[in-house]
Order: C-alpha cells, then sequence, then structure tokens
C-alpha cells in the first residue's frame, strides 16, 4: 500500500524541482538578455547619470537600462513575483518567490572598460535562495546554481579549492566607497596581509564570489554588501563547497560576507571578527 504522507512528500519535491528549473530558465535567459544590452550597447561616451552613497559610488545609464530590461522580463514572464533591484525595483509580489538582482555588478569597472563585472540574478522563494546566476559577458562565463543540484560554469562542475594553510591562502576583498569605511578597511587589510600568501581585488562581489566556487581564489570577504551584490554568488559558492557567513555564528550581511572552503572559511571568519573588519 501507498502511504500517503510520503507520496504528498514526493510530489511536493517534484514540484519543487519544476519551479527551480523554470525559475533556472528564466534566470539565464534575463542575465543572457541584460548581458548582451551591456556587452553590445554600451556607449562610447559613456558617463555618470547618479551618484549613491559618496561621489565615487556612481550608477551609468546602462544600469539603469539594464535593470528596467530584467524587470520588464520578469513582469512578462512571471508577472506575480517581487522583485528586490539595486538600482530602485522593489516590490513584494504574490508568488512567493522574489528575484534580487544587481544589474550591473562591478559598476565602476564597466565605467572604465574592464572586463571583471557581471550581472547577477538570485530567486528566492519563502526566503530561501533557490536559484542564482551570475553573467559576465566580457569574461565569456555564466556561472548558475540551484539549491541542492550543484554550481556550473557553462556545463563544468565548479568545486573550491581544498583548504591550503592559511598563510598560503589567496584571498580575495572589496571596499567601500566612503571615506572612513575604506580608512577602517584599509587598516584590516594591513594586518591580514603580512598572514596570507596574498590579496586580490577585483571590484565584483558577485564575480568574487564565483572565483571562489571555481578555484581561482581561496577565499573571500567583504563588509557593506548588500543582498543584491551577494545572492546568486553566495549560493554558487556554497553549491561549489564553500562554507559563507557573516560574524562567527551569523549569516552574511551588510556587517560582514565571508566565503572559503572549510577548513580555511573558519580562521579567517574568526581572524576577520577578531581585527573587527565587521565595523567601521
Amino acid at each position: 500500500m501507498t502511504d500517503p504522507a510520503r507520496q504528498d512528500q514526493r510530489q511536493d519535491h517534484q514540484r519543487q524541482d519544476q519551479l527551480k528549473a523554470e525559475l533556472l530558465a528564466v534566470a539565464l535567459e534575463a542575465a543572457d538578455r541584460a548581458g548582451d544590452l551591456l556587452r553590445d550597447g554600451r556607449p562610447a561616451d559613456l558617463g555618470v547619470a547618479a551618484t549613491k552613497s559618496s561621489a565615487v559610488d556612481v550608477v551609468t545609464e546602462m544600469d539603469l537600462a539594464s535593470e528596467k530590461l530584467i524587470t520588464d522580463f520578469f513582469a512578462e514572464r512571471r508577472p506575480g513575483d517581487g522583485v528586490l533591484g539595486e538600482e530602485g525595483a522593489n516590490h513584494e509580489g504574490t508568488s512567493g518567490v522574489q528575484w534580487v538582482i544587481d544589474p550591473i555588478d562591478g559598476t565602476v569597472n564597466y565605467l572604465y572598460g574592464r572586463p571583471d563585472w557581471a550581472v547577477s540574478i538570485a530567486a528566492r522563494k519563502d526566503g530561501e535562495t533557490f536559484v542564482g546566476v551570475v553573467h559576465a559577458p566580457v569574461r565569456g562565463e555564466t556561472f548558475r546554481a540551484v539549491l541542492g543540484q550543484g554550481a556550473y560554469v557553462g556545463d563544468t562542475p565548479l568545486r573550491v579549492r581544498t583548504a591550503p594553510p592559511f598563510e598560503q591562502a589567496l584571498v580575495g576583498t572589496g571596499f567601500g566607497y566612503i571615506a572612513e569605511r575604506r580608512v577602517r578597511q584599509a587598516e584590516v587589510v594591513a594586518q591580514l596581509l603580512p598572514r596570507v600568501r596574498d590579496i586580490r581585488r577585483g571590484g565584483s562581489a558577485a564575480i568574487d564570489l564565483c572565483d571562489v566556487a571555481a578555484g581561482r581564489l581561496d577565499a573571500y570577504y567583504e563588509r557593506g554588501l548588500n543582498p543584491w551584490d551577494f545572492a546568486a554568488g553566495d549560493l554558487i559558492a556554497r553549491e561549489a563547497g564553500a562554507r559563507t557567513g557573516g560574524r562567527p555564528g551569523e549569516p552574511l550581511s551588510g556587517e560582514l560576507t565571508v566565503a572559503g572552503p572549510p577548513g580555511l572559511f573558519e580562521p579567517l571568519q574568526s581572524l576577520l571578527d577578531g581585527l573587527g573588519a565587521w565595523h567601521d
């Protein structure tokens, strides 16, 4: 005799897998469309459209155009979903799904014509991230992950590096745009740098998290990130075997984001906490 409870559970899993597959397909298409717009439509005289936290924290006209393209696409394909976007898109929706989008992660890189920028799109269901896509058009790479199904760049599975000795770790980081915060971040770097192999600063949190997933960085940390900066990259890193979090015992947040393989994540997180990397 079939157990009704087990059958219901199996059907719930099937429905959830179908939803994940649909969300991934929508995220990949939205990221690809936005990436094409940003790569092929970048004007030669691209300038700053607005600033945010400081005069060097910029928004370009292409950030705004990319977010509009993505949100219009979601409104057409999944009109009941909510959206949280860096450039102002914010509505709740009715489906329980929320899209968290950064239309250009690494805007300053994009402004200067540097390659390390990406479109970052995550889909959450009832507060849990189901899907993450980070599309880096100039690098020719699309990173993706589905909760419980692994992480990939293209069709290649991703796996973090095995934790090296702490002094051999290559660690990525980033800096805020407020002068007072940058002073504090410089103090933390000055204390961390002699203890590791080296520090890298790429300029895109989403790509840095994907580079941890791909083994191109051993670990990564940063203070001052927003959900759209890390939502997709966090899932990709975790599905590739990384641990992620904020201060010890806390989830990643605007205070602190840390990612790395087991065995390196823990001492790095503890050291950063002790150095006060979570406050200005």
